[in-house]
Order: structure tokens, then sequence, then C-alpha cells
């Protein structure tokens, strides 16, 4: 009889362990497996803290929000280098997640890197990723704030070094290829990699460069995010194997110079409610057209495409009566 009572223990135990993983997109450590994965995350939560300017709430909130209590959003930033300092990196994805509380439902939508937005902070229109060459992760946040008219609570930037670590720490995911490309590693040509049709599991190097790869698809930007959604969701599935949840005390020791996060220890354990959602997560996007102006290309997104994502996300962390900017 105790032995059948710890087994079920066990399994309670692992399946709280399948939330961190898959939310922290594209990679973040999973919560604690016993006393020492815990202190092994606490740990790790406070060497990867990452206090914001604007202070602990954003400044569409009237009160600060509480995950284990409040629908909450989440911005993911991947940037564009492999070395711990970021200064002047650019922002090579930027993904917004959504959570409802009362739903338990997660939304999310990939914003196109070269978006011709206002960068609050220098006044003009320019591609959305320079916001972080700029002003790092605040001018970033603050940018998406005022393009979406939402909130964004919580952050967590990763760079390349990151995300190979923790797919090769896992041991790859499962992608199917729809066609046969050459693309960058994280090291540009110098360590190109040939992804081929159909298919197959994909190392850390071969996940980053599926992940990025854009001139070569002929859907552009929204063919980039689906392949990146589609490399989360195959993380999410090697994240859920017990052989995973034994590796993540190395995940933890592998990314805490590469990531930075203001998503506090106690914070991520709020996210367990969450958990059956994270495989039936619910993709919004933009449409929108190509722009050339002097020679520099942009993504001109549609406003009403905008619009629509906005008040879809608005609506999902009930947010509709807060006063628009």
């Amino acid at each position: 009889m105790n032995k059948r009572i710890e087994k079920r223990r066990r399994r309670k135990r692992r399946k709280f362990l399948w939330v961190l993983i898959p939310l922290l997109l594209v990679v973040l450590p999973i919560v604690g497996y016993g006393s020492y994965m815990t202190y092994k995350l606490a740990s790790a939560a406070q060497e990867v803290s990452h206090d914001l300017t604007r202070g602990e709430k954003s400044e569409k909130r009237i009160e600060p929000i509480d995950p284990k209590h409040d629908n909450f959003s989440v911005l993911f930033l991947g940037i564009d280098t492999l070395e711990p300092e970021s200064k002047g990196a650019r922002t090579d994805s930027i993904m917004l997640v959504t959570f409802n509380k009362e739903e338990k439902s997660i939304k999310m939508v990939s914003i196109p890197r070269d978006s011709r937005v206002n960068i609050v902070g220098r006044d003009r229109l320019d591609k959305i990723n320079h916001a972080h060459a700029f002003g790092g992760i605040d001018m970033t946040i603050a940018t998406v704030e005022e393009f979406l008219d939402i909130p964004v609570d919580y952050v967590v930037r990763l760079n390349f070094k990151a995300f190979i670590d923790v797919i090769d720490a896992v041991g790859g995911v499962e992608v199917d290829v729809p066609f046969t490309f050459d693309a960058h590693g994280s090291r540009g040509s110098a360590n190109a990699v040939t992804i081929y049709e159909g298919p197959q599991r994909l190392n850390g190097e071969e996940a980053l460069a599926y992940a990025r790869m854009r001139k070569d698809d002929p859907r552009g930007d929204f063919g980039r995010a689906e392949r990146q959604q589609e490399v989360l969701k195959g993380l999410i599935e090697e994240a859920a194997s017990l052989s995973s949840i034994m590796k993540f005390d190395k995940i933890i020791d592998r990314v805490s110079d590469h990531l930075a996060t203001n998503f506090l220890f106690e914070n991520m354990l709020a996210l367990h409610p969450y958990s059956k959602s994270l495989t039936d997560i619910e993709s919004l996007t933009f449409s929108g057209n190509d722009l050339y102006l002097n020679g520099i290309y942009y993504y001109e997104l549609d406003p009403a495409s905008v619009k629509e994502v906005s008040q879809a996300l608005r609506e999902h962390l009930g947010v509709e009566h807060l006063a628009r900017r």
C-alpha cells in the first residue's frame, strides 16, 4: 500500500515538472524535482533575475499582479548573440504569450522582427528588433506595450547559446521540415547547416537554424513563426519525458549566464495549473506587406490586423476596461 501511494506521489511530482521548460520558450528549466532540483531552480532564478527600470508592474497596470491569482503576460526575446553580454544585440525572435486564470488557457503571437513600429524612447518608426539594440529589455517592453496596447508583466530574454543548450540537453526535438534548405547556424555562415525535407530530429544547432531561416521560405516571417512554434511544441513533448526531467539540473547550469528574466521562483510555481494547456496554445497572427524605404526592408503591418490581435489579447488578459493610450 505504501509503495502504491509513493508511486502516485512520484507521478504527481513528475507532472508538476512539465510546466516551465515549454513555457520559457522557448526555453527555461522546469519546476523542481525533489528538494535538490527545487534548490537548483531557486538558485538559478536568483542568478538570472533582472530588475526592470519601471519597477515591479507595467505602467498599464493599476496594481501589481500575482500570477497565482491574476491573468498575466510574458514577453520572450531571443537575441542574436552567443555571448552573455547583450548590449547592442537585436532581437531575432519576439513572442508574446498571455495566460487566462479562469480558462487556464494560453494565447501566443509572434511579432515579425522587421515590423515597422514606433520605438518608444527614440520617437521614430523603425524595425521592432532594433529596440533592444537601442535600449535593451526596458525599451523593448515599452515598445511592445505601445504597439499592442497591453501590459507586459514579465519578460524572458535568452540568447543563441541558451537555446542550443536546452535543445541538446533534452536530446533534440522532432519536426516535420516542409522543404530542404540551407541556413546559417549560431555563428552565421561559418557553421551553416542543411536542413532536409521530412520528419526528423534536430539537435540544438540545427533547431536554431530551422527556427531562424526566413529568406528561403516563400511565406517569409509567417513561415518562420510557424517553424518557431513547431520547435516549441517539440520541446514540450521532450520536456514531458522522465529522461529529460532528470537532466534539468544540467540545463540550469548551462543557461544561467545566457538568460535574464524578472520571473521569480514563486511566479514559476504558479504555472502548474496551465500544464494541460501547453499542448493546446492558440496562435494569433498578423498580416501585412513588404516595404522598402531608402533601400531598407521593413514589414508593414496591416493596422486592422494589429487591432484584431490587440483586442484578442486584451480580452484574454481581461484589460478591456483599462484606458487605451
